[in-house]
């Protein structure tokens, strides 16, 4: 804007830079700088003391300015763009910058997803009672991906199956940046092949799939990946002494592995299994401390 001596304008009209400092939301300095490089100047300077002065009508262009300094567009292009500004000129930079926000806002929301499940996962594991611990639990539905059936472990191995279960998360673009898991059909199924899972899945918020909400035995253990050898065994006998039966699949999930520690023997792994009460006994006390 072309600037003008106080013999040309009100002032009692106009705003110091001090007031247009505070309603801009911008520094002095900031004003200042943006004058000097002929990027923004104010409606008058004083005639006798140069004073800057500002006109309410200039606050939708330097909110403009700061929205685009804001995004990263630097001030030399932000100019150029003011001096041949239209209607169509800047409708068409906004639609490229709505476009380039939209892809970052994806990415944000993906990596706020990654991070909020981790966290979750991770005190889970923290709060667990003992390495060992097992119990009767009421837990939370759980959002998440299955991945296809693996082969039975006569024709496939954990590795395998594994590279596999990620190959086919990308081509189908599964998050593999959540915790990922092993799904089994039923109790029995687990305790045949436990280091050979019937599907993985992976923790998803977004997830169309879920472990649902409900009453499970719970039981944990340390140690790598395929590991899982003896919690079957475990897990049937404290269901046999409590009057339980099995009652749907087995989930299979590590709360803690090479994320939070550098010890394969200190990962730790979760698994459920839905169960019901035998013969109308009722359930065992509830495991509240460990309960998600």
């Amino acid at each position: 804007m072309e600037k003008h001596t106080t013999n040309e304008r009100a002032l009692k009209d106009l705003l110091s830079i001090k007031e247009f400092s505070r309603m801009s939301s911008l520094e002095q300095s900031t004003l200042r700088y943006w004058d000097n490089i002929g990027l923004f100047s104010p409606a008058v300077r004083g005639k006798n003391n140069s004073y800057r002065y500002y006109s309410l009508d200039q606050l939708p262009l330097v909110n403009f300015i700061k929205v685009l300094s804001s995004l990263g567009v630097p001030l030399k292009v932000i100019g150029e763009i003011k001096e041949n500004r239209s209607p169509e000129t800047i409708l068409h930079l906004m639609e490229q910058k709505e476009l380039a926000l939209d892809t970052e806002l994806t990415r944000l929301q993906e990596a706020y997803s990654t991070i909020h499940t981790l966290r979750g996962v991770i005190r889970q594991g923290v709060e667990v009672p003992d390495a060992d611990h097992i119990g009767v639990q009421t837990l939370e539905a759980l959002p998440l991906v299955l991945g296809p059936a693996n082969e039975p472990r006569a024709v496939s191995d954990f590795h395998g199956a594994f590279v596999r279960y990620c190959n086919y998360a990308k081509e189908n673009r599964i998050n593999l940046n959540t915790p990922i898991g092993g799904y089994f059909t039923s109790m029995e199924r687990f305790e045949q092949e436990p280091g050979m899972p019937v599907r993985f899945y992976s923790v998803d918020p977004q997830g169309r799939g879920n472990r649902p909400a409900g009453t499970y035995l719970v039981c944990y253990t340390r140690g790598g990946y395929e590991q899982l050898d003896k919690l079957a065994q475990r897990m049937e006998a404290y269901a046999a002494a409590n009057g339980l039966t099995f009652s749907g699949p087995v989930y299979v999930l590590h709360l803690l592995n090479e994320i939070s520690s550098q010890n394969p023997s200190d990962y730790l792994a979760q698994v459920c299994a839905a169960v019901t009460p035998a013969d109308g006994r009722a359930l065992p006390a509830i495991d509240s401390d460990a309960a998600s």
